[in-house]
């Protein structure tokens, strides 16, 4: 009877144990499973956020609109009828004054360079003749027809510039000199200025008055 009681009690261990290895081997299983899903998982989420990286709004709006093919002018002056006009990009000044109606008789035809390419916003303004001639006979107030000499008191730096032996450095001490002193009294004051010795004063002496 004893010995009976030794089997069973032996059988009895042996069963639990093999129990808790099953238990074990279940519950490695379980937690090797739940990390395998959590890394699919992981690895999804990155292939997501990358796709999304990839693809920003401010791309996909960029390829929704394309790049306008138009651009937009103002034509005003001397052209039949003056407004913004909607022309392709990289046309040219000819073209936005062709849909302006075209140029006036007294629009000076040769002012603007025709061929130059417009850009979207720009004016395209077209000057008459008379216009262009008044602007030329101010700047020439300085010289009059009949001598054609320089007046010192009233010539720009550009004029003064044609003068035989002055350069821009001697104009701007003119200008700078007639400024100071309130205007020339008598050509021979040119020689006060630094740089314009007695025979700069001869080569121009014939070509200015005051």
């Amino acid at each position: 009877m004893r010995r009976t009681n030794i089997k069973v009690t032996f059988f009895r261990h042996l069963f639990l144990s093999y129990l808790k290895n099953l238990a074990v081997i279940l519950i490695v299983a379980g937690l090797s499973g739940c990390s395998i899903e959590n890394g699919q998982s992981s690895e999804l989420r990155e292939a997501v956020v990358r796709t999304e990286e990839e693809t920003s709004p401010e791309e996909s709006e960029t390829e929704a609109k394309p790049q306008t093919e138009s651009i937009y002018v103002y034509v005003c002056g001397e052209v039949l009828t003056p407004g913004v006009y909607e022309l392709p990009r990289e046309s040219r000044v000819y073209e936005a004054i062709d849909a302006a109606g075209g140029m006036k008789e007294k629009a000076s035809e040769t002012y603007l360079n025709q061929a130059e390419i417009l850009t979207d916003g720009q004016q395209v303004y077209v000057p008459s003749k008379e216009e262009l001639s008044g602007e030329q006979k101010i700047s020439g107030e300085s010289r009059e027809a009949d001598d054609g000499k320089v007046n010192l008191n009233t010539a720009t730096k550009e004029e003064l510039m044609t003068l035989s032996g002055i350069g821009e450095v001697k104009a701007e001490a003119i200008v700078r000199y007639r400024e100071e002193k309130g205007g020339f009294t008598s050509v021979e004051e040119l020689k006060e200025i630094e740089g314009i010795k007695e025979g700069v004063f001869r080569k121009v002496k014939d070509q200015i008055k005051i």
